[in-house]
């Protein structure tokens, strides 16, 4: 695959996800919360592709949410980039070859994007819960974002493949 066929992929699969979470996903409630399809894309992408394509396609699958329901510009687009970035950081120190990194990154990424979304939220003077922000609905959200890990997870390996350029962080030498 060339990088230009990849990057097209790549793009087009975040699109197609933020399409499907706008439209079908976000309005399926199971437990009080909806599964984040495009989170879970977004952190998938980050594992396969690495840091720097994680946070941009983070980036672009934040600010496709943005536009689209015409909420406050830049809050999906800060959280996204940073669990593109984060997710592919988690790939690029530890995780690459590890067969359960899509559920430990989603995982531990659905939970932080839910309490930074709050605080964010929080800082611009919004009308937030905490209860049913952190527990109502991010505890059903976090299993149901579990369960999309792994299929949404080889589904993107198989479409998009993993970088091979990625350059995995070495030991790091503590000097006295």
């Amino acid at each position: 695959m060339t990088a230009l066929g990849v990057t097209l992929r790549a793009t087009t699969a975040v699109f197609v996800a933020a399409m499907v979470q706008l439209v079908v996903v976000s309005s399926i409630l199971i437990g009080g919360g909806a599964p984040d399809l495009l989170l879970v894309v977004v952190v998938a992408l980050g594992i396969l592709r690495g840091s720097v394509a994680g946070a941009a396609l983070g980036f672009l699958a934040g600010l496709l949410v943005d536009v689209a329901t015409l909420g406050t510009l830049g809050i999906t687009s800060l959280v996204f980039t940073l669990a593109g970035f984060w997710s592919g950081r988690y790939a690029e120190t530890t995780a690459r070859d590890r067969r359960v990194a899509p559920l430990v990154a989603v995982g531990a990424i659905t939970v932080l994007a839910g309490l930074f979304g709050f605080v964010l939220h929080y800082m611009l003077g919004e009308d937030v819960v905490a209860r049913h922000a952190l527990v109502t609905a991010l505890l059903p959200a976090l299993v149901l974002n579990l369960v999309l890990a792994l299929p949404v997870y080889r589904v993107l390996r198989a479409l998009v493949g993993e970088a091979d350029d990625v350059i995995a962080a070495s030991d790091v030498e503590v000097v006295v």
